[in-house]
């Protein structure tokens, strides 16, 4: 994916918001117990000392969500889609989803539960921003085709009952040319070896669909797509969720040792795999990840 053209080639196109997909969907039959989940649940808040749904809050979470996930702000350039029509598919409490509208993006979010969305919309308020939100499963989308330049799934493959579904979703509504991000967990990874070690849980591993992919299962599931390549991202960095002996350990012994090792063998052992990919090839084409990443 090189011989890109440059960010100026591109031209938005000017529409309204997208239009509605006709006829509602059946819904998955997990669906009820994810979205059940998800409502009693909100991503990080462990690490907030923030009234829920105040601009503190939202700091918190946005702080210590770019210092666990440094390669975030790296890998997606949010200041690159300004005038852009983008998609989150499972927003939760629109960490992400403010960046993209802050940074001049036309940002739609989707979420299947109730409570973190009613937080996005705190989110959005108490920055001034404006950002569409609505309540649906990213398997069964409400817009019509080719409706977006951009489709961001970060975090939701792991905990969705249709994954494929979403990937299926995300192309129908891509433009020609539009690009897509999709993460799921690496089950060949530093953090699930750690976990088996330690015998400590995984974060949301009681999650009613919870999964994980090798990066082979994960280049599977969007290959719809004629254009992809699977990123391994989300190494150890310095955590301010572990505190007393276990912090020290880790954020002064293993996180050093860690990125002590040469990168040839450490390069496979991401947390996260990131499938960055593009539908079909047009001459237009202009992907908006760094240099080199997609190439």
């Amino acid at each position: 994916m090189s011989g890109l053209p440059p960010m100026a080639s591109f031209e938005p196109r000017r529409s309204a918001m997208p239009a509605a997909a006709p006829g509602p969907p059946a819904a998955h039959p997990d669906l009820p117990s994810v979205r059940s989940y998800w409502n009693a649940r909100i991503h990080d808040q462990e690490v907030t000392r923030s009234e829920p749904g105040t601009r503190a809050y939202f700091d918190e979470l946005d702080a210590y969500r770019f210092e666990k996930l440094d390669y975030l702000a790296r890998l997606v350039d949010f200041a690159r889609f300004a005038g852009r029509r983008v998609l989150e598919i499972g927003c939760g409490a629109g960490v992400d989803l403010v960046r993209f509208a802050d940074a001049g993006a036309r940002v739609v979010g989707v979420d299947v539960a109730e409570t973190p969305l009613s937080l996005a919309h705190a989110n959005i308020r108490s920055r001034s921003l404006s950002a569409p939100l609505a309540g649906a499963d990213g398997a069964h989308l409400p817009f019509a085709d080719e409706s977006f330049d951009f489709v961001y799934c970060h975090g939701v493959l792991p905990y969705a009952p249709e994954p494929n579904g979403i990937v299926v979703e995300a192309y129908r509504v891509l433009r020609p040319g539009g690009a897509a991000l999709f993460m799921g967990y690496h089950r060949r990874s530093w953090l699930t070896a750690m976990s088996r070690l330690t015998r400590t849980p995984l974060e949301h591993d009681d999650a009613p669909v919870f999964r994980l992919h090798s990066a082979d299962e994960l280049e599977r599931t969007v290959a719809l797509f004629p254009r992809r390549r699977i990123l391994h991202e989300r190494f150890p960095v310095r955590s301010r969720l572990h505190d007393g002996v276990k912090g020290a350990l880790f954020n002064d012994v293993f996180v050093p040792a860690f990125r002590a090792l040469p990168k040839r063998l450490t390069r496979g052992l991401g947390w996260h795999l990131i499938a960055i990919c593009e539908k079909e090839a047009a001459d237009e084409l202009d992907v908006v990840f760094p240099s080199g990443v997609a190439g």
